[in-house]
């Protein structure tokens, strides 16, 4: 989970990248523009690299990789997002799980 203070910022960042991407075709280049203009997912997926974020990971290879927004309400207080809590959404075994 990531958090977007700055929406602008991101979206802006990733026209910019589609528009120096001298090999995009036109229209792939309009299509491209609208979509992350639209959604900060497309925006996302156009500055950040999956492949590079695990490349350095031992032992784990990336099949596929997807984005996906939703707009949620961030409550520092509340507990659903302590994961220090005992059978919050990331308990130890939650962890342990996803280390297998």
């Amino acid at each position: 989970m990531l958090e977007v203070p700055e929406p602008e910022a991101l979206t802006g960042a990733a026209l910019e990248r589609i528009e120096a991407d001298e090999y995009m075709p036109d229209e792939e280049r309009a299509h491209a523009e609208s979509a992350v203009r639209e959604d900060e997912a497309e925006a996302i997926a156009y500055l950040v690299d999956p492949f590079d974020l695990i490349a350095e990971v031992p032992g784990v290879e990336l099949a596929q990789a997807s984005w996906s927004t939703e707009p949620v309400e961030y409550d520092p207080d509340s507990t659903d997002w302590d994961d220090e809590e005992e059978d919050g959404p990331f308990d130890d075994e939650d962890r342990e799980a996803d280390r297998a």
